[in-house]
């Protein structure tokens, strides 16, 4: 049986949502189940298996999120839980924080500060 990697995950967020980037070209074969409280992901990229199996740090609202798989990423925009009244920023995107050192990391492309949201 061949060996499972883990996929890296990079990931930003407004007060509102997370855009959450699994970091791998060409994905094929592509299973994504969001839920509430979980994302499960399963794919091929460059003839390797990947997948990525996480709980996140609040409840989020799966059916009002959305992904796309790109050429060299797949591409996630989920809409935090409309439940959690407090719009707030989260201090990580996981439950387990020892988890989150090893998996993820964060987009600094898309990063934008709690006081700078206001602005933008």
């Amino acid at each position: 049986m061949s060996k499972v990697n883990t996929a890296p995950i990079k990931w930003a967020q407004r007060s509102d949502s997370l855009y959450i980037t699994i970091a791998l070209p060409d994905v094929k074969e592509e299973s994504i189940k969001l839920a509430d409280e979980t994302l499960k992901f399963a794919g091929k990229s460059e003839g390797k298996e990947y997948e990525v199996d996480i709980v996140f740090f609040k409840p989020v609202d799966a059916e009002g999120s959305t992904y796309k798989v790109l050429p060299r990423s797949v591409q996630m925009h989920v809409m935090k839980s409309k439940k959690d009244e407090d719009e707030e920023f989260w201090p990580r995107l996981l439950k387990d924080k020892a988890l989150e050192k090893n998996q993820v990391k964060i987009d600094w492309d898309r990063y934008v500060d709690e006081d700078e949201e206001e602005e933008g």
